[in-house]
C-alpha cells in the first residue's frame, strides 16, 4: 500500500473529467486500497480518484467512527430519488480547513461496481447521500466551492495558493 498525494484547490487537475474504469483488474484493487490508506491518513470520510491525480471513476468512502465500513464504487451513477434539499457543513481533502453549507438532495439511487467486478444498488440518505454526491462530483471535475458563492470561493482559492506558496 502507498500513501497517494491528494490534490489542493486550485489546482486544474481537479477538474479533470474521469472516465469510467474498464475492468476491475488487480491494479484497480490496489488503487483503491491505496486511497483508503491515504484517506484515513488524511482523517477523512471519503475520497475520489481524481483528488490523488487519478482520473477514473472510482470513489472510496467509510463515514464510520471505528472506520471500519469500506464502501467502494466504481464507475458510479446516481439517480436522485428525492429532489427536496438538505443542508450539510461540508468540508473536503482537497479544500483543507475550510468547511461550506451546502445543499444537495435528500435521497439518490447509486448504481456502481464494487472492488470485486460486481454491480450493486444502493439508496442511501443522510450523510451517506451527501458523502457520495460529493465525491462524484470529483469525477465530474466539480468541487464543493463550486456551491457557494464567488467572492467565499475566491477567498478560499486566495487562503490556499498563500499557503502553498509559504510551503514552496
Amino acid at each position: 500500500m502507498a500513501l497517494l498525494e491528494i490534490l489542493e484547490f486550485p489546482d486544474p487537475r481537479l477538474r479533470t473529467k474521469a472516465q469510467p474504469v474498464a475492468d476491475v483488474d488487480d491494479k484497480i484493487r490496489q488503487i483503491v486500497e491505496d486511497m483508503f490508506e491515504t484517506m484515513y491518513d488524511s482523517k477523512g470520510i471519503g475520497l475520489a480518484a481524481t483528488q490523488v491525480n487519478i482520473h477514473q471513476r472510482i470513489i472510496v468512502i467509510d463515514i464510520s467512527e471505528e472506520k471500519n465500513e469500506k464502501n467502494v464504487f466504481i464507475n458510479p451513477q446516481i439517480t436522485i430519488l428525492d429532489d427536496v434539499p438538505d443542508s450539510y457543513d461540508e468540508g473536503c481533502l482537497s479544500v483543507p480547513g475550510f468547511y461550506e453549507t451546502v445543499e444537495r438532495p435528500k435521497k439518490v439511487r447509486v448504481e456502481a461496481l464494487n472492488q470485486n467486478g460486481e454491480a450493486f444498488t444502493i439508496e442511501p440518505e443522510g450523510l451517506l447521500a451527501v458523502c457520495i454526491q460529493h465525491e462524484i462530483d470529483h469525477l465530474d471535475g466539480k468541487l464543493f466551492v463550486d456551491y457557494i458563492s464567488p467572492i467565499k470561493r475566491n477567498r478560499i482559492r486566495k487562503k490556499l495558493e498563500k499557503q502553498h506558496r509559504a510551503q514552496a
